[in-house]
């Protein structure tokens, strides 16, 4: 998490500072394109805020009306940035081009549009990098495609995403201003303005869906499930084991639960011991999966049923 904060603060910095310039120059200039711009980079920075926010909250210890802890939390702000970036940064930001289509105005003095735009484009890339860094750093040896589909921590994908797309915006406005300026035509300035708005819809879309699978309840890949029953079914007292059920409590912590079917007169203490067997398996393969409860049964030779083994395994943060 610690590595997520720095991906985070730099990104505060970095918006904070393209937005107070490009504020003045839209008002200078009139560019419609630099406005959206001025909008784009302080959602982001108030994104940023709300993502720190949420990580500080997530940390919380657990209490006896939340026993699982708050990591969930950090994937409710991700909800709120997402609709902040749609609402916000992308029907502004459409707004305003329309606004300017009806009522065009030229442009004043161009060539400080396109200072701020390289002066943002250096601050966004640097936030860029070092998201990208943090990232690639968390996920070693993942093509970062997949590890970016895989990863449950919004923190840093969060950043990734409206670095990218904010990189794209600012190519689109500088695209939208020399238009504008060399056909003296005001309407692919604010052309320029309504694509940045479509940019910041389409990442809001896919953060808003992301954090909604987490927050319902999203468990491991099938692939990962899978691989837990075959631990299980590998150890040679287990006869059956049913489909692991699994969620995502935080980005690095996934509770477990897990039937087990011992075979016939497996004694209690033989059944405990491969219970312990199972999970140190399952926690030396999977390190996110931090919590396991596993009900074992064992059916006795006459038909009859012994009463259910249930057991508890919380793995320590030691491994996080």
């Amino acid at each position: 998490m610690a590595d997520s904060r720095i991906a985070v603060y730099g990104a505060i910095v970095a918006n904070v500072a393209i937005a107070v310039t490009k504020f003045i120059v839209a008002t200078v200039t009139g560019s419609s394109a630099m406005l959206s711009e001025g909008i784009h980079s302080t959602v982001d920075s108030g994104n940023g805020m709300l993502m720190l926010l949420g990580l500080r909250r997530s940390k919380r210890q657990a209490t006896p009306e939340h026993p699982f802890g708050h990591g969930k939390e950090l994937y409710f702000w991700t909800l709120i940035v997402g609709v902040l970036i749609f609402g916000v940064g992308g029907g502004v930001s459409v707004y305003e081009g329309i606004l300017h289509i009806l009522h065009p105005s030229p442009l004043a003095d161009p060539v400080w549009n396109y200072v701020v735009l390289g002066l943002a484009a250096l601050f966004e890339g640097a936030s860029f990098l070092i998201a990208l860094r943090q990232f690639r750093a968390a996920n070693p040896g993942t093509p970062f495609i997949l590890a970016l589909r895989r990863s449950k921590d919004p923190t840093t994908y969060t950043v990734i995403a409206e670095d990218g797309v904010a990189l794209a915006g600012i190519l689109v406005a500088a695209i939208g201003i020399y238009a504008s300026d060399r056909f003296a035509a005001p309407v692919y300035d604010a052309a320029a303005s309504i694509v940045i708005g479509l940019l910041l819809a389409v990442v809001a879309v896919i953060l808003i869906r992301a954090s909604r699978e987490l927050l319902i309840g999203e468990g491991v890949r099938p692939e990962t499930a899978e691989a837990i029953r075959q631990i299980a079914r590998a150890d040679p007292r287990v006869r059956a084991v049913g489909r692991p059920l699994s969620m995502y409590i935080g980005p690095d912590e996934v509770l477990l639960t897990l039937d087990v079917e011992f075979e016939p007169e497996t004694p209690a203490e033989d059944t405990a011991a491969a219970v312990r067997r199972i999970e140190a398996e399952i926690r030396r393969r999977f390190e996110k999966i931090k919590r396991i409860y596993i009900e074992a049964r064992s059916l006795e030779s006459e038909g009859g049923q012994t009463p259910d083994l249930k057991t508890e395994s919380v793995n320590t943060p030691a491994r996080t």
